[in-house]
């Protein structure tokens, strides 16, 4: 079973309480939930003690033990972030300076947000004497140093966060100088504030740290969700007084851009070793350092980050074993070890990498020989495989040419609707999962391509279909991300 969002510890002591009398009174469904999910010798359901119907939930939900899921519901309840408050306006200058100069992690970061917190502050110079929160997020240390004198540095302000939150998540002035941020940083830490302090996301069990904030991006890109100004110097500080350099929400963060100048930093501090730090301990569902790291070449691997891969290999990381089905949600469940998916993927630099540390050449498979030499454009291969691994393929992989849309040369969906692939099935462009998402003329409307918009169009595209997630055709995608060309051919 899952956990609610937001667990409550008396409902969840309702439900052991529920299995307890249900037990006692014989019903065969609580029976079968005692033996399927209790570790040692079944106890008697007829005289079943709370503490076993509790241990019995515990587990059901994924914990070990009863105080270990107490443990991580006080957490969220300690950690809970409301990313809601973001968008309440205040009407105080200096809360209302905080909402605004601070990454949200909502759907309206940017630069305009920031630029009325940068207008609000010249209108009101002094809102940073108001409150500590303001005098850290403008980056004040004269007054970060006042307001230490006769205020804690409890979490507060419109986003219900401590000081030092602020002054990582903000990014309201992108030539902010570096002393005024870094000073500001040593007074609060050196007052007590906590290096790996952090909040659970809509009390979801990934933290957001203030490693998380200094190394900042996301799903919405550089341009809304940027590093801090100084975040190299600001996250070397926060290394130096005792953050653990394991942070997986900086690495889910960054995983989409192939710049890896925050990797060679955590690396230096011991990314990937350790035992995941004070957080793990807290939220033990959270990956291992090695897990985490093995996600990470996974997307690597999938996305062409050819020297990422490289810099995970000379670092230790596993590129031996198949991906199994402990990864993430949007990670394929099939087995296969790097040097597969890179080959799969035609991507033979990146095979060749993984071949010169040590990877074992994978055996032949008809099926992936084929889609392997679709995506290396390899017409001749291509064209000479029987038609019943052709059909294979289509059979495994129905949404492919998504994915060869995303990821591979324009001639790669050429040849495959040559062989038989639809090209209106719908697929995936960020993993190779087969899931309905979106069409291949979605992404290249969406992508700005025009000349896959042309090929898709010649071949039978339909500009009709709307995609599965937010019901929309190729042209509404190509008018939302502001793609003039594609929307033109589309709209012809």
């Amino acid at each position: 079973m899952r956990l609610p969002d937001r667990p409550d510890l008396d409902q969840l002591r309702r439900q052991a309480r529920a299995l307890q009398r249900a037990a006692r009174a014989g019903e065969p469904e609580a029976l079968a939930r005692i033996r399927r999910d209790h570790p040692g010798p079944v106890p008697d359901e007829a005289d079943l003690r709370l503490n076993e119907a509790q241990l019995v939930v515990a587990r059901e939900y994924g914990f070990a033990s009863w105080p270990r899921l107490v443990r991580y519901v006080n957490t969220i309840a300690e950690h809970e972030w409301d990313t809601g408050l973001a968008t309440v306006a205040a009407q105080d200058p200096a809360a209302e300076f905080c909402r605004l100069a601070c990454l949200s992690y909502g759907r309206d970061d940017g630069p305009d947000r920031w630029a009325r917190a940068r207008d609000l502050l010249a209108r009101h110079p002094d809102l940073t004497k108001a409150g500590l929160w303001a005098a850290a997020a403008a980056a004040r240390p004269d007054d970060v140093r006042d307001l230490l004198a006769t205020q804690p540095q409890d979490p507060g302000g419109p986003l219900r966060w401590r000081p030092l939150f602020y002054l990582v998540y903000s990014r309201y002035d992108p030539d902010i100088p570096e002393d005024r941020v870094l000073d500001s940083a040593r007074l609060l830490l050196d007052a007590g504030a906590d290096p790996d302090d952090g909040y659970l996301f809509d009390a979801l069990p990934s933290p957001f740290t203030l490693l998380t904030g200094v190394f900042g991006l996301g799903e919405l890109g550089r341009h809304r969700q940027p590093p801090h100004p100084h975040w190299r110097a600001l996250g070397r500080l926060l290394l130096d007084r005792g953050a653990d350099p394991n942070d997986a929400q900086t690495l889910y963060n960054r995983m989409f851009e192939p710049d890896d100048s925050h990797l060679e930093l955590l690396f230096e501090y011991g990314l990937g070793t350790g035992d995941g730090g004070p957080w793990r301990r807290r939220i033990e569902t959270l990956p291992d350092p090695a897990q985490a790291l093995r996600t990470l070449l996974r997307w690597a691997v999938e996305h062409q980050q050819t020297a990422r891969v490289r810099l995970l290999v000379e670092h230790g990381v596993d590129f031996r074993s198949p991906f199994t089905a402990d990864g993430p949600a949007w990670s394929p469940r099939d087995g296969r070890t790097p040097i597969e998916i890179a080959q799969l993927n035609g991507d033979t630099e990146i095979a060749g990498v993984l071949l010169a540390a040590g990877a074992e050449p994978p055996a032949p498979d008809p099926v992936d020989d084929f889609i392997a030499a679709a995506f290396r454009a390899d017409a001749d291969a291509v064209r000479a495989t029987p038609a019943e691994t052709v059909a294979e393929a289509r059979r495994r992989r129905p949404g492919l040419i998504v994915w060869a849309a995303a990821r591979a040369p324009i001639t790669t969906v050429a040849l495959l609707a040559e062989v038989g692939f639809d090209v209106n099935a719908y697929g995936r462009t960020d993993a190779p999962v087969e899931a309905p998402w979106e069409t291949a003329l979605h992404h290249a409307a969406a992508n700005g391509h025009t000349e896959l918009t042309r090929l898709l169009l010649s071949l039978g595209a339909d500009r009709t279909l709307r995609d599965h997630r937010f019901d929309a055709t190729p042209l509404d995608w190509a008018h939302h991300f502001g793609q003039t060309e594609t929307a033109a051919l589309l709209d012809s």
